[in-house]
């Protein structure tokens, strides 16, 4: 491998593991983690005078042990789309080229 290639899989490794580092111990009552959902909420239930029981139109089937988690599926979510565009616009791109 050449060099450049092990600084760039070292930057990699780095930038993944320092935010762990970072905010090890951290969660949601600390404030980390938080959503907009979670302010738009606080900001209804302040503008309206009303609690939040009020206002909620939907409860979750399954709700995540941890924001964190919560945080993982969301990526893994966002990944798994990425993946699918990236595929067929490469397929695309790919097949255009050979056929003409």
């Amino acid at each position: 491998m050449e060099g450049k290639h092990i600084l760039m899989i070292l930057g990699v490794i780095i930038l993944t593991v320092a935010p762990l580092v970072m905010f090890n111990g951290h969660g949601e009552d600390d404030g980390y983690f938080g959503g907009s959902d979670d302010q738009a909420g606080g900001a209804i239930v302040e503008l309206t005078g009303q609690s939040e029981d009020q206002i909620v139109w939907f409860h979750s089937i399954w709700e995540p042990p941890s924001g964190e988690i919560e945080s993982l599926l969301f990526a893994l979510q966002a990944a798994i789309g990425a993946i699918i565009i990236g595929y067929f616009l490469g397929y695309s791109k790919a097949r255009k080229e050979y056929i003409n």
